[in-house]
């Protein structure tokens, strides 16, 4: 791996270098997504199926287009049992921490007759989608679909790529009907995520649609956001490993690999403040490449998108790691527990040796649908909140407005919203 001393210029080239594979980069693909999209918008199931027959070589129908129960009595009886289980304890951790995050509605009221409060309210259907490109995604579709299960959400439908026998992964179905999902529909891409924005003869519009997919996916997104709501505009996965001389470098090297495998776009940095340490993370990266089977597209994503960086200090190194804002962040340090009050930007924080990243992905029970491409700085992973809305809730009695009517009369007159004043001075007409 490339081993660079970190300075101001080497962090702006990298910051940089990262942005470029942000989907709002990707314009030249924009058109192609547009035209998906407002085929499917007016020829609707017509252009759902047509859009699959071109894309992924298999013909469906209105009454193929549905994931059948034979189909998914038939995925848990071919899906080794082990598998289930585990699936089945994930989805019973995510339950557990997901349900921490619940709110409750609220009202606050006084002696003079004002009540004040918040409704929470699920969404009423949510659409999922599950990638099945490169990789098989059941964890994705746990993370989804249980922590909108946890929300309260009444409907959860799923869309996901068929193969080319026109058939969903069996994994992927049996971690759909462990968490809960309602229905799932083999339509995969930018006219998956139109057909969910929309509405077509098959498959109902939703509310919100969540979860990870390609440029394309991305990119439909980000496309129909104000139709419905969206969880965001993710990008490539991204690791970011901070850690000291106390360091393991095949630790460190592992989980750098770990999220350069996904694809090439992916990034895998390391900070240090130890010099000997960086040049043992690159003997140990090279070491893994010799026996990884995704050797490939691990090698061309640290070539592009993979960095040593070695600080003078770790307050350097620290600023570095809130800069770049990564979606997933390792503290391997050998007080991890006194940097974590430093860190300001991370989607998900992975505090000592034996947090690697991998945990969250899988098992651990926090989401791992995480903001990328620096937009930790201002977004949150996938949560409860994602799945509800909330509504403001206003009464006042007829001695609490009077209190203050004028009030509001003079602030709307400053506004010139003479209409505005008038709604409240009706109300105390002699």
């Amino acid at each position: 791996m490339k081993i660079i001393t970190l300075n101001q210029e080497s962090k702006r080239n990298i910051l940089e270098d990262l942005l470029k594979r942000s989907p709002n980069h990707y314009d030249e693909y924009e058109k192609i997504v547009n035209d998906i999209i407002e085929q499917v918008r007016i020829r609707k199931d017509e252009a759902v199926f047509d859009f699959t027959e071109k894309f992924d070589q298999i013909r469906i129908d209105s009454d193929s287009i549905k994931v059948t129960e034979e189909e998914i009595n038939q995925a848990f009886a071919i899906t080794e049992s082990k598998y289930i289980d585990i699936m089945k304890k994930a989805a019973s951790n995510i339950e557990k921490y997901h349900k921490k995050q619940l709110s409750n509605s609220w009202f606050d009221s006084d002696e003079r007759g004002i009540i004040l409060g918040q409704k929470v309210t699920p969404l009423k259907r949510v659409g999922i989608y599950v990638p099945g490109g490169k990789a098989v995604y059941p964890s994705s579709t746990l993370m989804c679909a249980v922590t909108a299960r946890v929300a309260g959400v009444k409907e959860i439908i799923i869309a996901t790529p068929p193969d080319k026998d026109g058939k969903v992964h069996p994994s992927v179905l049996a971690a759909a009907r462990i968490a809960g999902v309602d229905t799932i529909y083999k339509v995969g891409g930018a006219q998956a995520i139109a057909a969910m924005a929309f509405g077509t003869q098959s498959i109902p519009r939703v509310d919100k649609i969540v979860g990870p997919g390609n440029i394309f996916v991305a990119l439909a997104k980000k496309a129909v956001y104000g139709y419905v709501s969206i969880d965001s505009v993710a990008g490539p996965s991204e690791i970011v490993v901070l850690a000291d001389e106390t360091a393991n470098p095949k630790y460190v090297a592992a989980d750098l690999l770990s999220q350069a495998e996904h694809d090439q776009l992916a990034s895998g940095i390391c900070i240090t403040t130890d010099m000997d340490l960086a040049k043992k993370i690159s003997d140990e990266v090279d070491s893994f490449l010799k026996i990884l089977p995704r050797a490939e597209i691990i090698k061309e994503s640290l070539d592009h998108y993979g960095y040593i960086l070695v600080a003078d200090t770790m307050e350097e190194a620290i600023e570095t790691v809130n800069d770049i804002a990564s979606e997933h962040l390792e503290i391997l340090t050998k007080d991890p527990f006194g940097v974590l009050p430093k860190i300001q930007n991370a989607g998900a924080i992975f505090l000592g040796e034996y947090s690697s990243e991998p945990l969250g992905d899988y098992f651990a029970g926090p989401n791992h649908v995480l903001p990328t491409n620096g937009t930790a700085r201002f977004f949150s992973p996938l949560s409860v909140d994602d799945f509800i809305k909330k509504s403001s809730i206003i009464s006042y009695s007829k001695e609490a407005l009077s209190e203050v009517h004028e009030d509001i009369e003079y602030f709307a007159k400053q506004e010139q919203l003479t209409a505005h004043m008038n709604s409240i001075q009706v109300r105390f007409e002699s």
